[in-house]
């Protein structure tokens, strides 16, 4: 599957119902809390290396394993699933603008600018109250979309 193939605007139907702000701040709770417990085995894993003192944002290093910890679980959810634990309790999926799993450097890059659109104060996130399918800044940039799925499935 190659990104560069996919439409520029997505292939939906008329039933397809976007994710909301909302939900979509719920799915992020419901993942930041594996993210934690991710976060907590990736530093008792990186302890027998280097200085015993690591802090994420002041050791380069360390803070470059504990990103690499959380693209692995959110690019693997996103590549082979579709989603994440969070998305599936809250029955949100991922999908490319062709609908199928996105490709490992659209899982990268919307991990990247999920990251931007984090440090910006979230205004990313913000911005998909205003985009008609409720895309935030790396949603457009991967050419992803998080639509809901129906309570059948």
């Amino acid at each position: 599957e190659r990104n560069d193939l996919q439409p520029d605007q997505p292939t939906v139907d008329s039933e397809t119902v976007y994710c909301s702000l909302p939900r979509r701040l719920m799915v992020m709770l419901y993942d930041a809390v594996i993210l934690l417990g991710l976060l907590i085995v990736a530093s008792a894993v990186a302890l027998p290396f280097g200085s015993i003192e690591k802090t994420a944002l002041q050791d380069f290093w360390f803070t470059l394993w504990l990103l690499a910890a959380c693209f692995a679980y959110l690019g693997a959810c996103w590549r082979y699933g579709g989603m994440t634990l969070g998305m599936r309790a809250w029955r949100v999926r991922l999908t490319s603008y062709a609908g199928q799993n996105i490709s490992w450097p659209a899982c990268l890059l919307r991990f990247l600018v999920g990251m931007v659109s984090l440090g910006a104060a979230g205004l990313g996130f913000f911005w998909a109250l205003i985009d008609a399918r409720n895309r935030s800044w790396h949603d457009l940039a991967a050419r992803s979309l998080l639509v809901k799925m129906p309570k059948n499935h």
